[in-house]
């Protein structure tokens, strides 16, 4: 087996503490000191993949190249790494069950009985470890979702205590990630619950190599002694995560706290270079330093919940700091949206963005909000259902189709202009059978895409059931909605644009999943510039 080395990141005393955010950090700064690294998720619930899953429950499904629907922190690796994952970047619970029990089905286990240890145990431990067989990554980390203490983790820490034996001193190592709160009655900050957290994680025989404390105020040497004693863990490997203003400055924290010195040296590694986040430090100059703001109105029907459309508000500030322009967004519920008042709710806009989502809830919010930016020449770039709703909207409105939709929302529209793929007609299951991952897209020479990506083959990720319905192709494009880009394969309409407006776009795809730091996604890049030419 290669000599890959492994990291774990559990964490302790309350969720939502930024694992993720640690873990691409922690990797960003092992990648700059000349290794070679991936992040895997694991997590602890029973769906097989977050697909089926509502984004109010987990936030957006993030979609990998090889079509995988997986935890939006793949969405963090990929945005910090600049490398994509895969299917292998993310486990849940269910996938693991489900692979033992049909397993159990073939005979595999010649009578045996199947049990959480060894059979469910050595699931987790075999899909651990296929990345790291791969040759090609020198140390893998992998981040175990949820909290320690929740009984749907427990197979996964003893996986990690049984890891840990198999591999070796040095091999494989334990950051855990805890609260130090801040009681401000008493003006103090309180290792109680981190010493808590630490005894639970060695109830269950993983003991710490490193902690991570993330904290409102400096910890200091005194506390770093004390979570030391209590908590068994070398003094110089507690690691103080204090609060920042944007995720993209926790790995220069990291960096000063010299976390992967630390982990370098717990297993026995030497960097080929000082980490540098030079190009990094030059996005985040010109993320913190705009030149001018930029007003543009993002609408769904899930924006109570930040991260259900967390890959298009990054792709949006990445490209915003390419252009030296801060983007305010201005989430707007679709379900608040008519013709009467979206010309007030809309109002100052510079752009708009049509999100995502499945279902007809909400969908003529979206109609309207299309209208109005159509008719008052206001940029619009729409994804998914938001080209979709574009295609609705002109049908309607130029075309005078009356009643024209999707059969996703009405069955019996007399104008299916956009209709259920042709292979989706057969399918019964929801979990995992969309058209996902990457596809192929040729674009037309004379279009704003060909002038957006410079090249008339491109690839981008997928996620839908329904597409362009080709019989209403010639209608469309004769009356100004002109399609761009098509699969070369299946004659799929991936985008439309109206060449006399200033900056129309709607894509089939999803182009906020391939959006990156250090490669800001080339649409978002031209959407933010003509607002900013609109302004």
């Amino acid at each position: 087996m290669p000599n890959t080395k492994y990291i774990f990141v559990t964490g302790g005393v309350s969720s939502s503490l930024g694992k993720g955010i640690i873990a691409a950090s922690l990797a960003k700064l092992l990648q700059a000191s000349g290794f070679s690294v991936t992040i895997q998720k694991l997590d602890p619930y029973l769906n097989v993949d977050p697909g089926t899953l509502n984004p109010y429950e987990h936030g957006e499904c993030f979609v990998t190249n090889d079509g995988a629907e997986t935890d939006l922190d793949l969405g963090h690796y990929e945005r910090f790494l600049n490398i994509p994952t895969s299917q292998a970047n993310n486990v849940t619970t269910g996938r693991i069950y489900q692979t033992v029990i049909n397993k159990e089905r073939k005979g595999d286990y010649l009578g045996k009985t199947v049990q959480i240890i060894p059979h469910i145990t050595n699931e987790i431990k075999r899909r651990v470890k296929i990345l790291g067989q791969t040759g090609e990554y020198d140390i893998v980390i992998t981040e175990i979702g949820g909290t320690v203490g929740d009984i749907e983790s427990l197979p996964y820490v003893e996986s990690v205590r049984q890891l840990k034996w198999d591999l070796g001193k040095h091999n494989a190592i334990v950051i855990h990630l805890t609260l130090i709160p801040y009681l401000a009655a008493a003006k103090e900050l309180k290792t109680k619950p981190t010493q808590h957290s630490v005894k639970e994680l060695m109830q269950s025989g993983v003991s710490p190599d490193i902690l991570v404390c993330r904290t409102e105020h400096h910890i200091g040497e005194d506390i770093k002694r004390k979570l030391a004693l209590f908590c068994n863990v070398d003094k110089d490997a507690i690691i103080e995560s204090i609060d920042a203003k944007t995720i993209y400055d926790v790995p220069n924290l990291m960096l000063a706290e010299g976390l992967h010195e630390v982990v370098l040296k717990k297993l026995d590694l030497k960097a080929s270079k000082k980490p540098s986040l030079s190009k990094w430090n030059e996005f985040l100059d010109h993320y913190k330093n705009p030149e001018g703001t930029i007003d543009i109105g993002l609408v769904g029907k899930y924006i109570e919940l930040q991260d259900a459309y967390k890959s298009i508000l990054e792709a949006l500030d990445h490209a915003g700091a390419h252009n030296k322009l801060k983007v305010i967004i201005h989430p707007i519920h679709s379900e608040d949206l008519n013709e009467e008042n979206a010309a007030e709710k809309l109002k100052g806009l510079k752009g708009l963005v049509v999100a995502p989502g499945f279902g007809d809830r909400g969908i003529e919010g979206k109609i309207a909000a299309v209208r109005y930016v159509r008719e008052n020449n206001i940029p619009f770039l729409g994804i998914c259902l938001g080209m979709q709703m574009a295609v609705i909207e002109f049908a309607r409105n130029v075309l005078n189709l009356k009643n024209a939709n999707s059969t996703e929302m009405s069955r019996s529209t007399p104008h299916p202009v956009i209709d259920i793929m042709e292979d989706q007609k057969m399918v019964t299951e929801k979990g995992g059978t969309m058209r996902l991952g990457a596809w192929d897209c040729k674009i037309v020479k004379k279009s704003k895409a060909f002038g957006v990506y410079g090249e008339e083959l491109i690839s981008e990720r997928h996620r839908h059931r329904y597409e362009f319905n080709n019989d209403y192709l010639d209608q469309l494009s004769d009356a100004g909605l002109v399609p761009t880009g098509l699969n070369p394969k299946t004659g799929l309409v991936e985008i439309v644009e109206i060449p006399s407006h200033k900056w129309f776009v709607g894509v089939q795809y999803h182009p906020e999943y391939k959006s990156t730091v250090l490669n800001p996604h080339p649409l978002f890049i031209a959407f933010v510039k003509a607002c900013a030419d609109d302004k």
